[in-house]
């Protein structure tokens, strides 16, 4: 699958039609961002279960300010409209496989769980 370029209009349909997103937040002047461009569409291309976006800052400052994305590239993972995973910085390709690997086995009902309990001791 290619990768999806998500805007302020179209994030929350996308995200939300999709069991796990992958999105690269990155800006066209960044050295980074452009030489991991590659890897991420190589990888995406083997996972056609999962929708690996991106997030241009430049363009779409709204939505690096609602992720605190505060460098880039940076890396999130949502998986069933929750983020379960976010760094800044590039990955090889055969950690971003892993990663990958990774987010299919998190068990989404302990993710439930834990952001449940969380909301729950801050309302107290």
């Amino acid at each position: 699958m290619a990768t999806v370029d998500l805007t302020a209009a179209n994030f929350e349909e996308k995200v939300s039609n999709s069991a796990i997103t992958i999105i690269d937040f990155w800006a066209p002047w960044c050295g980074p961002c452009k030489a991991f461009a590659p890897t991420y569409e190589e990888v995406s291309k083997n996972h056609p279960d999962v929708m690996f976006a991106k997030v241009n800052t430049e363009v779409e400052q709204q939505l690096g300010a609602q992720f605190n994305i505060r460098s880039i590239p940076t890396l999130m993972v949502i998986r069933e409209n929750i983020v379960i995973f976010s760094q800044a910085g590039a990955l090889p390709k055969n950690a971003l496989e892993d990663l990958v690997k990774q987010i299919k086995e998190v068990d989404m009902d302990e993710v439930r769980a834990a952001v449940a309990k969380e909301q729950a001791e801050k309302k107290a």
